[in-house]
């Protein structure tokens, strides 16, 4: 027996990182949500470290995802803008795992690249399932390649690799079992597995019977004031759709499978796991524009597209990682890179993720450090999402939008105005110029994609 508990105590840890597309920080039951049922993800939460101020590189999917692979602000490599895949100077955070001895494993969404040259299985993982240019599934039930609806039947693109499969099976659940397959496998080495699911983004749909559980719900259920006001374009205010509450409830489904499944192999306490998602939800669109908004990210303002918190600011939770709690440290999707790498005691590869700082050290501490942190949107979607260009820095509690094109700063102290409903820039003038510059500086260093000169 000592052997035993000798032998797992040496092994090095793996990593199963679960990624959901589009979900909103307060979409999830742990944080608050009367209507969304996540009892999976809330047990990951109380069991691990769940984090209050973490952030996405970017609040759309692609350069969202080439922040988390690559440890680098998207804008260095002007994604988005002048490129849409990662760049040739880029080593994944799979190829740093694949470096450092472990076995490679990614299923989903990869979103990077439209040749098969940029995918997974040519970009440090052993094995790659899904993972392809296509951003969406044109159906969540099988087969995957084909619309339910003809007038958004060429939108996405072919998810290769899912050809086969059983009519009607669910998107979220194939991925789901595919993983499982890959957990279950005699693992000669430790192992970094990505899950990246399309749920919960659009098209909305959901298996018929959890539907109808949370249409239910819906009818015991109220809600005060307007169903949407115009407000960054325009913004669904109450967090009520039954569809899109399903699909959460399904990607929860799929995260408790993965974890009785590690515990069912006895690798859950070796194995990290981190839950997080690509941005915030789907909450607002253009003025005028009629298409279906899946959630509501209140009180942040805003969501998807937007570089206000609602979207930006996303779930993040590590379990096994050595200590469980709250942490307030302020942390961006780059920095899962270095310190994924650090709590496996692996090397790191700092002239590759030049923006991602590990945490390590202040998760285990429970203390802070500051952090500046920077955002460069610059193909602002008005008329689909109702955002517009904006650069942003925050530095410690402040953070400075700069809405270049339009000629317009805002400042937010968002330890004591996270809704950014308060502009401080007439007031904190200095503070204001001083970031502004801060800001301007770094985006004429990086070659910020459509940024003006000066």
């Amino acid at each position: 027996m000592l052997l035993l508990a000798w032998s797992a105590s040496a092994q090095k840890k793996n990593v199963l990182l679960f990624l959901v597309d589009d979900l909103g920080y307060f979409d999830i039951a742990h944080h608050g949500s009367k209507l969304y049922e996540t009892p999976n993800i809330d047990q990951l939460a109380k069991d691990g470290m769940d984090f209050t101020n973490a952030y996405v590189a970017h609040p759309r999917c692609v350069p969202s995802r080439f922040g988390l692979q690559s440890g680098k602000f998207p804008a260095r490599a002007q994604v988005p803008g002048g490129k849409e895949k990662l760049d040739t100077k880029s080593l994944t955070i799979g190829g740093a795992f694949q470096q450092r001895g472990y076995e490679t494993f990614f299923a989903g969404k990869w979103h990077l690249g439209h040749d098969e040259s940029e995918w997974p299985q040519n970009k440090g993982y052993d094995v790659n399932v899904a993972g392809c240019s296509a951003g969406a599934p044109k159906s969540y039930f099988f087969p995957y390649n084909v619309s339910k609806n003809k007038k958004v039947s060429g939108k996405h693109k072919i998810i290769v690799g899912l050809e086969n499969g059983a009519e009607g099976e669910y998107l979220t659940d194939r991925l789901t079992d595919e993983t499982i397959g890959f957990l279950k496998q005699d693992h000669q080495k430790p192992f970094f597995a990505i899950l990246a699911h399309y749920g919960v983004h659009t098209p909305l749909q959901a298996p018929k019977e959890l539907v109808k559980k949370y249409r239910q719900k819906l009818g015991a259920m109220t809600f005060e004031g307007p169903d949407y006001i115009e407000k960054d374009g325009q913004t669904k205010m109450h967090q009520d759709h039954a569809v899109y509450a399903a699909m959460i409830e399904s990607v929860d489904q799929s995260l408790g499978r993965l974890v009785a499944t590690l515990k069912e192999q006895g690798i859950y306490e070796n194995t990290i796991i981190v839950f997080t998602s690509d941005h915030g939800g789907l909450s607002n669109r253009g003025i005028g524009n009629k298409r279906d908004l899946a959630t509501s990210n209140l009180p942040l303002r805003a969501g998807k597209g937007h570089s206000y918190e609602g979207g930006i600011k996303v779930p993040l939770i590590m379990a096994n990682v050595g200590k469980a709690g709250v942490s307030e440290q302020v942390t961006i999707n780059t920095d899962l890179y270095p310190t994924l790498l650090d709590f496996c005691e692996l090397k790191l590869f700092p002239e590759y993720h030049l923006d991602g700082q590990s945490i390590k050290a202040e998760v285990l501490k429970g203390k802070k450090k500051d952090r500046t942190l920077f955002w460069h949107s610059p193909k602002g979607r008005p008329k689909s999402t109702g955002d517009t260009n904006c650069s942003v820095i925050r530095v410690g509690d402040y953070k400075l939008m700069d809405f270049y094109e339009e000629g317009r700063l805002e400042l937010y102290d968002l330890s004591k105005d996270p809704q950014e409903g308060n502009n401080l820039v007439e007031r904190k003038s200095k503070v204001a110029k001083a970031m502004h510059q801060q800001l301007k500086d770094w985006r004429k260093e990086i070659k910020a994609f459509g940024a003006p000169k000066s």
